[in-house]
């Protein structure tokens, strides 16, 4: 396809694709008679020249903006009370989250909080907080800079607690953004490891969606050709990176995003203590502990492994292969195959199965894992 030619899909956000999609964005505020929008992004974000760009093309369509960038690279509830705050001394219209995954938790968290000003975790989807999301919410729109966590089509946020580390899922349908505008170009300048780490999430995203145990046919076909996008475009999006690349790549995150609404399973239930606990990058700590998780999970799965491996055009069609693609993958964009090459101790194993254990994740695991199996995968990949 011709990536210069914007393309419209409807899944159910709209979503306007393509090189040059973020020019939509003034034109788009404009319209819908927004003038003063908050934008939530990370500080990393913040700083470089396309978002800045963004910005200043905004402002000189006479476009009044504010700026949040204050949070944590693995997001806590402060940072949703500091934006909220934020928010209030600034008499804003609409929202627009632009980032990765944290910069799009956090905005998507800030939404429901702006009418909903009860403790954040009463929303907690796990406790049934969804029911007391029932007011109207702010005009919200996002941009993904990455190609990984799918956020931007997503209607969930995933925010720690300050204290415990532990992970709240906060849901409602209303949480999903009115458009989103993803634009391959905005990824083209970000690292190789970033690239490697978030790429890796999305293929975790993918993978687990397809094997959760739910029935969700659609989910399966939209994750299967998820997979079969990163393995024709990662490597490259890593090493030497085109817009066709980039481009296939943000396709697939999304893919993942709009897929996990089946369930997720093992290996983020492996890699959420990870950055509760340790503040690892949570698509590299996906990205390490994909290949034990989907070993795991080989037993009783052995029809969609080979379906995998068929995807992924193994010669051979089995778990194993799978697992072994995994590793290989890993090794070819720079992802370390252990743990203990990011800074985890054998000491951290006994609070990190217990993390593991409580995650909101694993219950959707094809397969029951118990905090044993959980303390046995961590030394396994220490």
């Amino acid at each position: 396809m011709d990536l210069n030619q914007i393309s419209q899909f409807n899944f159910p956000t709209i979503i306007r694709f393509g090189a040059g999609a973020i020019k939509e964005l003034a034109p788009y505020l404009k319209k819908n008679q927004l003038s003063k929008p908050f934008i939530v992004t990370d500080p990393v974000i913040a700083e470089l020249a396309f978002f800045k760009a963004i910005v200043n093309d905004l402002k000189n369509t006479g476009i009044s903006v504010e700026v949040f960038s204050n949070i944590h690279k693995n997001p806590v509830k402060s940072d949703v009370y500091n934006g909220t705050q934020h928010w209030d001394l600034t008499n804003r219209d609409s929202l627009i989250g632009i980032g990765g995954g944290a910069a799009l938790d956090v905005a998507r968290a800030i939404v429901l909080q702006i009418n909903h000003r009860d403790d954040l975790f009463k929303y907690d989807d796990l406790i049934g907080g969804d029911v007391y999301v029932t007011n109207d919410v702010p005009h919200f729109i996002t941009i993904p800079t990455t190609a990984g966590t799918g956020s931007e089509v997503g209607r969930s946020a995933i925010i720690a607690d300050d204290i415990t580390h532990q992970k709240k899922i906060l849901f409602s349908p209303k949480l999903l953004a009115k458009i989103v505008f993803a634009d391959p170009q905005l990824t083209m300048e970000l690292p190789a490891f970033v690239t490697a780490a978030t790429g890796m999430d999305a293929l975790t995203h993918n993978m687990e969606a397809f094997l959760a145990k739910n029935y969700h046919p659609i989910c399966d076909g939209i994750a299967l050709e998820g997979m079969r996008l990163i393995a024709g475009s990662l490597e490259k999006a890593v090493k030497n990176p085109d817009v066709q690349s980039r481009a296939d790549m943000l396709l697939a995150s999304m893919m993942g995003a709009i897929a996990f609404q089946k369930g997720l399973g093992v290996v983020h239930s492996l890699a959420h203590p990870l950055s509760s606990l340790l503040d690892t990058h949570h698509g590299l700590a996906n990205a390490v502990n994909i290949p034990y998780g989907m070993r795991f999970n080989i037993g009783g799965s052995e029809d969609k492994f080979h379906r995998m491996a068929q995807t992924f055009n193994l010669k051979e069609l089995s778990g194993e292969a799978v697992v072994k693609y995994l590793f290989d993958l890993n090794t070819k964009i720079g992802i370390p195959h252990k743990l203990r090459d990011i800074h985890v101790k054998e000491e951290h194993l006994e609070t990190l199965s217990d993390l593991a254990f409580a995650d909101f994740a694993h219950p959707n695991n094809p397969k029951p894992v118990t905090r044993e199996d959980f303390r046995m995968l961590y030394a396994e990949a220490l």
